[in-house]
Parts: structure tokens; C-alpha cells; sequence
């Protein structure tokens, strides 16, 4: 296949997700989530997460806030401030709309994640990324390098993603168990449907692009970002989508999700 040069695949996950952003607000999820998160102690995030988190009293910004849900959440666990940081403007008019109904009062931006305004930089406590972020990245060592200047010297990013692993299954396909994609791919999964969490929408979109970073390559960016890697964990548990569930409890169990806290030096 042809892959994209990095500039290319951005814009064209930015129209993806953009063109997506209907088919997430048009579900029951969203219509309780409008009411949800009116109330104080709204939070969507896991105990995996909420566990790790340290962030009372702290600065924190979500790189790649989609909806604004999870960044709202913060305020749950004591942040002092939470910024927003999504390319989508389709996404981030869904975010306003749930912070216009919150108590609380987050900021949202919309950036590309490799042009963040220099109003960000050195300003947080806490950097956090959760689960379907890294792999819209196509260079994740630039990435990192991005993240790391939001964080003030001695600040923390906290990942929250699901595992690599993963990536070399299907699990809509014929065999399911049956590894279908190498652990070191190279070349991004392309999608030409729209972007949706449960089934599929059969009409045309703009393409997106998956790009597959095994742990080694996640790790190397990270250090080579200038973070020291004080945290890491996997997890026999799913924090993907429901079909990846079928992966669960098995007696050769697949690692799903993983924990990574690394410290700016």
C-alpha cells in the first residue's frame, strides 16, 4: 500500500474524526452523558486510572480530549485546572456542550498535538493520555517530544492505552485467535468508514490512519523525549471496545491495556 507522509495522514485523521463526530453524538451514550455530567463528582474514568492519577490541586492538560468526558472527569479527582487539547472542532463543540453543563469550568483547544501554541508549553503538572491516542500519531518519538514541552521540569505524563499486542488480532475476523498482523508492522491500518466505537457505518469518510508503536518504540520515544519512565504495567483487562472482549479470560491470556507514568526531567 502507499503510505501517506506525515503531514497527509494528520490532516486526514483530522477530517476523519470530524466527519465521525455525528455518529458519536447520535447515540443513548451521549444523551446520559449530557445529564451525567451536571453532577459534581462526575467521572467516567476506571479505577485503573483514577488509581494512578495524582492530580489534587494540580495543572493538568488531556492530549487528545475527543468529547471533553475524560478531561471533565478530572475535576473528580481534585485537579486544580484541565485543558483540553483535541484537533477535531467537530469533537470540541461536543466538549463545550457537556463543559457548559458541568460545575466545573475546563479549557478546550483545538491543536494539532505537533503544533500546540507556545501558551502550553512548561505549564502543566500532569500530562494524560488515554486510550486512542497514540496511534494516530505516524512518528511517535515526535510526538513525545511535543507532550514533553507542555510539562513544567519534574511534571508527569500518564498513559493510560491499549496494548500493542493487541494490534495483531482481529476480532471480526474469521478466526479471531488466529494472529493476522505482525507485532513490528510498518505500514498504517487504513479505514475508509467512518470512526465508530460499536459496529460499523456503511458510507464513505475521509480516510484514517492507524499506526502500530510496539512497546519498544513507545518506550524509545518517551526517554528519548527527555521523560524518565518512573511506571509501567500491563493488564490482563480491556479498556477497548466491547468486541475486543472476547479476548478476556482466557488460560493464554493476551496482555489489553497497559500503564506507563514518566517523569520530565
Amino acid at each position: 500500500m502507499e503510505v501517506p507522509n506525515n503531514k497527509t495522514a494528520i490532516d486526514s485523521n483530522r477530517q476523519a474524526w470530524n466527519d465521525s463526530a455525528r455518529h458519536h453524538q447520535d447515540s443513548p451514550d451521549w444523551r446520559a452523558l449530557l445529564g451525567e455530567v451536571a453532577q459534581a463528582d462526575f467521572s467516567c474514568l476506571d479505577e485503573t486510572l483514577s488509581g494512578l492519577l495524582e492530580v489534587d490541586g494540580k495543572d493538568v492538560i488531556q492530549l487528545g480530549c475527543n468529547n471533553g468526558r475524560e478531561s471533565l472527569s478530572l475535576f473528580a479527582l481534585g485537579a486544580r485546572s484541565v485543558v483540553g487539547v483535541d484537533q477535531s472542532a467537530a469533537f470540541l463543540e461536543q466538549a463545550r456542550e457537556l463543559n457548559k453543563r458541568s460545575p466545573h469550568n475546563a479549557e478546550f483547544i483545538e491543536s494539532d498535538i505537533h503544533h500546540l501554541p507556545a501558551s502550553l508549553h512548561n505549564r502543566f503538572d500532569v500530562a494524560l493520555i488515554t486510550i486512542g491516542v497514540l496511534n494516530w500519531m505516524p512518528d511517535i518519538g515526535e510526538f513525545f517530544g511535543h507532550v514533553a514541552k507542555t510539562l513544567k521540569p519534574g511534571g508527569k505524563l500518564v498513559i493510560y492505552e491499549t496494548h500493542p499486542f493487541l494490534e495483531m488480532v482481529d476480532p471480526d475476523g474469521e478466526d479471531p485467535y488466529r494472529l493476522a498482523s505482525s507485532y513490528f508492522r510498518a505500514e498504517p491500518f487504513v479505514q475508509e468508514e467512518p470512526i465508530v466505537y460499536v459496529g460499523k457505518v456503511e458510507q464513505q469518510a475521509a480516510k484514517s490512519y492507524w499506526f502500530v508503536h510496539n512497546l519498544g518504540a513507545i518506550f524509545s520515544g518517551a526517554i528519548a523525549a527527555g521523560l524518565n519512565i518512573a511506571h509501567f504495567k500491563e493488564y490482563a483487562h480491556s479498556n477497548r471496545e466491547e468486541v475486543y472482549d472476547r479476548y478476556l479470560n482466557q488460560e493464554a491470556q493476551l496482555p489489553m491495556c497497559f500503564t506507563l507514568v514518566a517523569t520530565k526531567i
